[in-house]
């Protein structure tokens, strides 16, 4: 077996290379590359936002594809621009601002690993030939003893992006191929000097890619301006407090930005699409036990349906660390539910919900499913 876990010399292997413009799968390309890999790197337009892209945190811009390029020239291997911009709105930016229109926090990330990246592109590396597909995400993939592979938290947990990919199915974990899942990411940095590439010292993006000055009402409103409505905000006790321009200004756990003034800090409980109203609360109403999930993508061993209560940990956000927990599949309607140990707060339906074996530094992730429904901590204990 090669470094990759594949049958084959390395110069015998293709593997293409989802470069993105940043340090990360720069570094990949150029570790593969210079274990004597058959490299070929890849990169996807996916929107056009113009000169507004050119900012520091923005990803996947126009910049991000010049710089993917001077990488691929820099190491010598062939590098392919592939136009994903039709699919992407599609798969990613309708979605995204139709589960907004809803009342809903979603997370595109997401949905682009699972219907871009993990897919579409997948398919793109094997119609070239490709042995694997190699990233630069911080995840672990090892080989399981059945032979077949499985997902873990990478080493560096500052930087880990397991939570993005959940939804990742075990037919494309056998083609995925992630390098950097046991390096930190300072040597990541250093091996980019190493290598001598221009990206070695380039800001991480941290914003939604297509929304490229962190303000996605403005998307929504361009996308939809006959769905945002104006409506009331209402206390949970059933007082109006005031009026809104539209609910996909607000996010469920909101504090600022309310512009109430009654005595007391209120934050947003919960967002009613249909009468366009915004709800609003005290901080310990946001406290959330239980969760129903939608399109559950299992990779554990067995089935959950029809095993009862299983002990695992989950993540409802990207930067909160896996909490213990109870799973459940109800064997006749396959209702997923999830019961938290301890509540959790500002939890939205559309997030994302990361299932892992346990809370451990290094645990394997066993998927994951769309938060479809919460219910607050006193009436699930009630």
């Amino acid at each position: 077996m090669n470094s990759l876990d594949l049958p084959k010399a390395p110069e015998a292997t293709r593997v293409v290379v989802a470069m993105s413009g940043g340090v990360d799968s720069s570094v990949v390309a150029a570790l593969l590359k210079r274990e004597g890999y058959d490299v070929v790197g890849i990169t996807l337009q996916l929107y056009d936002h113009g000169a507004a892209t050119h900012r520091r945190g923005a990803c996947c811009a126009g910049q991000d594809i010049h710089d993917a390029r001077r990488a691929a020239e820099t190491l010598g291997i062939p590098h392919y621009v592939l136009d994903y911009e039709d699919r992407f709105r599609e798969a990613v930016i309708d979605r995204f601002a139709e589960s907004y229109l809803q009342g809903e926090t979603p997370i595109p990330c997401v949905e682009c690993n699972r219907s871009i990246k993990f897919r579409d592109l997948l398919a793109t590396a094997r119609d070239l030939g490709a042995d694997a597909l190699a990233t630069g995400h911080y995840v672990a993939s090892r080989r399981r003893p059945d032979g077949g592979r499985a997902l873990y938290r990478a080493l560096d947990p500052s930087r880990d992006q397991s939570y993005f990919l959940y939804a990742t199915t075990p037919e494309q974990l056998a083609f995925l191929r992630f390098p950097l899942g046991e390096r930190p990411k300072d040597e990541t940095r250093a091996l980019a000097r190493e290598f001598g590439l221009s990206v070695a010292d380039k800001p991480d993006s941290q914003d939604i890619c297509f929304v490229p000055q962190g303000r996605y009402q403005d998307v929504i409103a361009r996308l939809r301006p006959d769905a945002v409505r104006p409506g009331e905000i209402v206390h949970r006790d059933g007082r109006v407090l005031g009026r809104h321009d539209g609910i996909i200004g607000f996010t469920v756990g909101q504090r600022r930005g309310l512009k109430l003034s009654i005595g007391e800090p209120l934050y947003v409980l919960r967002l009613e699409p249909d009468a366009a109203r915004v709800v609003v609360g005290p901080r310990e109403a946001l406290a959330t036990s239980r969760l129903r999930l939608a399109d559950l993508n299992w990779l554990g061993d067995a089935a959950p349906a029809g095993l009862g209560d299983i002990p695992v940990a989950v993540r409802v956000r990207s930067t909160r660390e896996p909490r213990p927990a109870t799973l459940s599949v109800d064997p006749a309607t396959g209702g997923v539910e999830i019961s938290l140990l301890a509540a959790e707060d500002g939890v939205s339906p559309g997030q994302a919900c990361a299932i892992y074996a346990d809370d451990g530094p290094r645990a394997r992730v066993l998927g994951g499913g769309t938060i479809l429904r919460v219910e607050d901590a006193r009436r699930a204990a009630a």
